[in-house]
């Protein structure tokens, strides 16, 4: 769609999530490996250096009160390398020059061990050098003796470098290959993914829509909550539309009769007949009550969310609905009351139009099915945490075996004997009290009908 975000592909979002700690990986590891090396080399060049300064030490004499020493070649051969690095040595009696380097950096006596070799850095002529010294006292000799051999870095660094080189080519030799086979690593992890695609994808060839759950083989326990939340949907949306389905077709069913009665009233009143205006506004009459009761049960049985329920008086509500519907009681000579104790608080937690609906249907019935001269009473009472809101009447009622059944759409016990209605009115009752947590009872015994509504009531 134009104008719409696009999120990063999945398989880029994991290449980049395995990448990332791959690569800081091998940064940690290069810079680990660097200082190893350097270590290395350090410790494996200073153990020459150290072997060369040990056999000079050694040709260290006395000779009739004087310092003799003989400079062993080997001892310098040992520093030989490919890099032709520059051999220097020094040899002191105290601070007077015995043979060597006059120049070289010497270290202060002072601060060395006797026998203790010691290396460091320093520099001599411009160059960086690596010394390696050590303080000797030879008898009948008061100043000790310092020996020093150092050497330049050239084949240090060249070695340390040859072998930091050799690490970062096979990081980046072990990264390219993580490369290379991750991509098809992830195409493989990811085919259970592109399987539950295909699976949502083959819905679209059907010309009738398919809720049943999805087909898409074994899954991974990652995607597995996904299926089990995408055919729950499915379920969903399944009793929804079966539901909408099967409305649609009772409500076709229901208003046909009126609309039939009415198209022949209006060819008899064509026709010249008078009585026909009354059988045409009698079919309008419950054609329009149909079509009320209709959209009051789509309005209870809304699909999504449950509706933001609020702080509702019973008894306000009660009050109200009775004064709408007195007229119709008044004609239909039925008396209307509302008992209920004075002092009494009768709020509860629901939604104020659903319960209006509620009263508004059975105090309906409680009319329309009743007897010339009969009585409808709206009861609210206290029970165990519980607001009880009952309706009854002291009509014919309904059959013990008719409990059940008279919730269900459309359906009427006395439909051929009693008077004209739609079936819906307790319909409409059950799913309004359901959507609000509320549960409807029928009193199993006693004259009359009496249907009650139970409410939690109101905390505080």
């Amino acid at each position: 769609m134009p104008g719409k975000a696009r999120a990063i592909a999945l398989r880029t979002r994991l290449l980049a999530a395995m990448l990332g700690p791959l690569l800081g990986a091998a940064a940690i590891i290069g810079v680990g490996g660097a200082t190893l090396i350097s270590d290395v080399v350090r410790r494996t060049n200073d153990r020459v250096l150290g072997g060369a300064l040990g056999a000079i030490a050694e040709t260290v004499q006395v000779e009739r009160g004087e310092v003799t020493l003989d400079l062993p070649p080997a001892a310098f051969g040992m520093l030989e390398n490919n890099e032709r690095d520059n051999v220097y040595y020094r040899i002191a009696v105290g601070r007077a020059l015995l043979t060597g380097y006059a120049d070289l950096p010497a270290p202060d006596p002072d601060t060395m061990l006797v026998d203790q070799p010691r290396f460091r850095f320093s520099t001599y002529r411009d160059q960086g050098i690596r010394i390696a010294e050590v303080k000797r006292m030879l008898p009948r000799i008061e100043q000790p003796v310092i020996v020093q051999v150092a050497e330049t870095l050239d084949n240090r660094k060249t070695l340390a470098g040859q072998l930091i080189v050799a690490l970062l080519l096979g990081e980046v030799a072990l990264v390219g290959v993580a490369v290379m086979l991750l991509r098809p690593a992830l195409g493989w992890s990811l085919r259970p993914l592109a399987r539950l695609r295909r699976s949502v994808e083959a819905r679209d060839a059907g010309v009738r829509p398919d809720f049943s759950p999805l087909d898409a083989g074994p899954l991974p326990n990652e995607l597995e909550p996904l299926a089990t939340a995408f055919d729950h949907l499915l379920a969903q949306l399944d009793r929804a539309t079966s539901g909408v389905r099967r409305f649609t077709a009772d409500a076709s069913h229901q208003m046909r009769t009126p609309l039939s009665v009415l198209r022949v009233q209006i060819e008899l009143a064509r026709r010249g007949s008078v009585a026909a205006l009354d059988e045409i506004a009698d079919a309008v009459q419950r054609l329009e009550r149909l079509v009320t009761q209709l959209l009051a049960l789509a309005r209870a049985e809304e699909a999504g969310a449950a509706p933001p329920l609020e702080s509702v008086d019973l008894k306000e509500v009660s009050t109200a609905v009775i004064a709408r519907l007195i007229n119709q009681a008044i004609h239909a000579e039925v008396e209307l009351n509302l008992d209920s104790e004075d002092g009494h608080a009768y709020r509860v937690r629901a939604h104020r139009t659903l319960v209006f609906e509620i009263i508004a249907n059975l105090i309906d019935n409680g009319i329309r099915y009743n007897r010339r001269g009969g009585m409808v009473t709206v009861t609210l009472s206290h029970q165990s945490g519980a607001i009880l809101l009952t309706v009854g009447d002291d009509g014919p009622g309904i059959a013990r075996e008719h409990h059940e059944k008279v919730f269900e759409r459309f359906f009427r016990a006395n439909a051929q004997t009693g008077p004209d209605g739609t079936g819906l009115g307790l319909a409409i009752v059950q799913s309004a009290a359901s959507r609000m947590g509320a549960s409807v009872e029928i009193a199993p015994e006693g004259p009359g009908t009496h249907i009650s509504v139970r409410f939690a009531a109101e905390q505080g």
